[in-house]
């Protein structure tokens, strides 16, 4: 009769099987909030900053016009040389003005590059909400049809063995019995003996 399997790693595979799926459980949540993310970050670029940016880039424009209306001012009033304040005023106001451009001008092509950039991205997250939406799953469906598989197999009693029985008919002489053909020689044959 074959030996009996000897399962002890019953336990082992509930461990591992029970990782599993508390990992599923923060793995796709984190997925989720990642995508929730790349959404959020889409529209803050298109509405938010994009809309932010050329509000100041309006106002620092009019703040820029204005220092320079009163630098002029200040140079035709005295006709003497402008003051120090109105040029310091008009150099702040150009800085400003430059730094609301450059925003501006990086946040337009941020919204340009950003699908070609993140798509690829989100296409491999969308590969892995996949597996872990499908393919995890059915793992532990199967972990848990083998765990209660072998669960099964181990409470099975070993048999004992039975006491010897006369074999059935037609099933041949017992193992230690020694054929006939040996014990002796079918006639016309000579034995080895013989010659």
């Amino acid at each position: 009769m074959p030996e009996r399997a000897h399962v002890t790693s019953v336990d082992a595979l509930e461990s591992f099987r029970s990782t599993l799926i508390n990992y599923l459980s923060k793995a796709r949540p984190a997925l989720d909030e990642v995508n929730g993310d790349v959404m959020r970050t889409r529209s803050w670029l298109e509405d938010e900053q994009r809309t932010h940016w050329e509000n100041e880039f309006r106002r620092r424009t009019r703040a820029l016009q204005e220092a320079q209306a009163n630098l002029f001012s200040a140079k035709l009033s005295s006709f003497r040389e402008s003051s120090s304040v109105e040029q310091l005023m008009v150099h702040r106001a150009k800085r400003a003005h430059d730094e609301a451009e450059e925003k501006l001008r990086v946040i337009k092509k941020w919204n340009r590059d950003y699908d070609n950039r993140v798509a690829p991205l989100v296409k491999q997250m969308e590969k892995l909400h996949s597996v872990l939406g499908h393919d995890m799953t059915m793992a532990v469906a199967f972990l848990t049809h083998a765990i209660d598989t072998l669960r099964s197999y181990a409470e099975i009693a070993v048999p004992t063995d039975a006491p010897a029985t006369a074999p059935p008919a037609g099933a041949g002489p017992p193992a230690d019995a020694s054929p006939a053909s040996e014990a002796a020689p079918e006639r016309g044959v000579p034995s080895r003996g013989q010659s």
